[in-house]
């Protein structure tokens, strides 16, 4: 009962995480669109301060919608602010981390062949690790470097990167992916909480009070945009961690780490070419060079040929496989669990039976012969000679 009230809370938390963060992206996407397609207004809404305007058609009603040079002559009852999205997905993220890989499973986390830790050191590392990177942005956020975007850019794509190998050297590959994808997701909600509301807020309390934004609003209205140009750029690589645990060919790798760093530069690098498209600035090759990156990178992480160490002529028996099997995989892969964290065989894969493994031949193949990542953590100790008796059985069957 404890597993499956544990799987129904892991469950509604993602859900809300995932209607929270299409909200957030979602609205981010819509504004990022609508900034760079308005147009210049006739004469008479100038003199309104309207700066520009566009016409949209949408559920059968059409729509104007118009931003001003700096506030409205009349300041409106009601101003939508739009930050709960960004917080909402913030909160409802770091409860998941908590519940799927600190409470729930370890062994999502934790790999005793890299570093024997508990799941409260484990924990400490990893939120020590998302503060400490956090507390480094805002510093540098906050200092000259900020004059230069590009350098800027650079430096955090260095920060991130490292981040992405130390945590690849203390946890299993899953674990090191979700971490820096806390990371890189907290710094984005923190750009909201720490830089754009605020410079809203500053801007509109000096329209309230029928003053010029001064200095200090100024700049804050810069770095804000700065800030939203890091998040803007950290959409799709965000994205993509967030479904990366579907994908062990990915974080399974020996170079998992750089294999992310690769994917994540790609896709903030296709985002690019929308952001020049919206401004009509049309450079397909933007998106021709990320496909050849991509399927360079398909190239480069493709399995090699299992290589059996014993003879040809051996043939690993059914029997050996069962043993195999029984000790490294039905704790979770069998009809009633053993495992404490599961009420259910994850993903509805049972090898219980020597058919049922043969029916998911290339999806145990790909976890546990080519990327190593089961059994969770290799908490079992599978050796690399198991692994390959194991692939050869399953290569050889049709």
């Amino acid at each position: 009962m404890e597993a499956y009230l544990s799987e129904w809370l892991a469950l509604l938390v993602r859900w809300f995480h995932v209607i929270a963060g299409v909200a957030w992206i979602g609205a981010s996407f819509y504004f990022i669109w609508l900034d760079n397609h308005l147009r210049e207004p006739p004469e008479w809404k100038k003199k309104d301060g309207i700066k520009g305007d566009l016409w949209a058609i949408h559920g059968g009603g059409i729509y104007e919608v118009a931003k001003y040079q700096l506030a409205p002559k009349k300041m409106p009852r009601e101003l939508h602010w739009f930050k709960w999205e960004a917080y909402s997905t913030l909160l409802s993220g770091l409860s998941l981390l908590c519940i799927v890989y600190y409470l729930n499973s370890p062994g999502y986390l934790i790999d005793p062949t890299k570093a024997d830790l508990s799941p409260g050191m484990a924990a400490l590392i990893g939120l020590g690790t998302v503060a400490v990177v956090l507390a480094l942005y805002e510093a540098l956020i906050r200092s000259p470097l900020a004059n230069n975007g590009k350098l800027f850019g650079l430096v955090l794509f260095g920060i991130l990167l490292f981040v992405d190998w130390g945590l690849f050297q203390v946890f299993s590959g899953r674990g090191a992916y979700i971490h820096v994808g806390a990371v890189i997701g907290t710094i984005m909600v923190a750009n909201v909480f720490l830089g754009i509301v605020p410079s809203q807020r500053a801007l509109v309390n000096a329209i309230e009070e029928g003053r010029e934004p001064d200095a200090r609003v100024a700049r804050l209205a810069d770095l804000s945009k700065l800030r939203s140009t890091h998040n803007n750029y950290l959409t799709l690589p965000i994205i993509i961690i967030m479904i990366s645990n579907h994908y062990p060919m990915l974080y399974g790798n020996a170079h998992g780490w750089a294999v992310l760093a690769a994917v994540c530069f790609i896709a903030a690098f296709a985002r690019h070419y929308f952001n020049l498209k919206h401004r009509d600035i049309n450079k397909p090759g933007i998106l021709v060079m990320a496909a050849l990156m991509t399927a360079v990178l398909i190239w480069a992480i493709a399995p090699e040929p299992i290589v059996s160490p014993v003879s040809a002529s051996y043939t690993v028996s059914d029997e050996t496989v069962t043993a195999m099997v029984g000790t490294h995989c039905l704790a979770c892969h069998s009809a009633k669990p053993s495992h404490p964290a599961f009420q259910a065989p994850p993903a509805g894969i049972r090898l219980d039976e020597l058919s049922l493994l043969a029916s998911h031949r290339d999806k145990v193949l790909q976890a546990a012969v080519n990327s190593h990542y089961m059994p969770l953590g290799n908490v079992t100790g599978m050796t690399e000679e198991e692994r390959q008796k194991l692939g050869q059985w399953l290569q050889a069957k049709p």
